[in-house]
């Protein structure tokens, strides 16, 4: 389904790898897609790592190659061809509300085209291991983007620590984020190796693993 898709979130929610995964299984469902990278405080397309493996999966990469500098420098041309774009684009905002305060510039052309933006959370991270705390976060989010969240992603984890029990012990809490913000919970995520330990009855999406840290690359 072509359309505008925002992925937005807590530093350190996993919003980044969330949003490549997402871009290549709708690419692999036969979509055109473009993803553009919205971080300009902390750029992940610094490294050429992920958008090699995006362009061999035909993606199209709009990356941050004006990461520390103003807004303006990335709006144009390049967010004026995602707006006249029959792409699936998917955005990757910058994380918290001062990362998603760029998006806020474009509110109202991105409402034009229409789209559909996915609060990413993690029950694992220090400022939105409540559930209430969660949706306030989001609230900020929205408030700095000028945007209203249409779904929960609950991206959960532990980095390599990571147990199907910590998968499980998660669901109840993004079903409480989900009842606060009152928006549906689109998913848990899961990594694909544990996919099959998971009950079928609960809503789990299947994700790899490509950013990572320095120290977990062993660099």
């Amino acid at each position: 389904m072509n359309g505008l898709k925002i992925i937005c979130g807590h530093y350190g929610s996993g919003k980044t790898n969330f949003a490549i995964n997402y871009a290549i299984d709708e690419a692999r469902n036969g979509n055109d897609v473009t993803l553009v990278d919205m971080d300009l405080v902390n750029p992940y397309f610094t490294s050429s790592e992920y958008s090699d493996i995006l362009k061999k999966n035909g993606i199209n990469v709009i990356s941050s190659a004006f990461a520390c500098t103003n807004v303006e420098s990335l709006a144009l041309p390049a967010l004026q061809m995602i707006f006249d774009s029959d792409d699936t684009v998917i955005i990757d905002a910058g994380g918290d509300d001062a990362g998603a305060t760029a998006l806020g510039r474009f509110s109202d052309m991105i409402k034009e085209k229409g789209y559909e933006m996915f609060y990413v959370t993690n029950m694992y991270r220090p400022f939105t291991s409540v559930p209430s705390d969660s949706a306030d976060m989001m609230k900020d989010i929205e408030k700095a983007c000028k945007l209203k969240a249409t779904a929960i992603v609950n991206n959960s984890h532990l980095k390599e620590f990571t147990t199907v029990s910590t998968i499980t012990d998660s669901v109840p809490y993004a079903k409480e984020v989900s009842e606060i913000a009152k928006i549906p919970l689109l998913f848990s995520t899961v990594p694909r190796n544990m996919i099959n330990k998971l009950k079928e009855n609960e809503n789990f999406y299947p994700i790899d693993v490509y950013v990572t840290t320095v120290w977990e690359k062993g660099e």
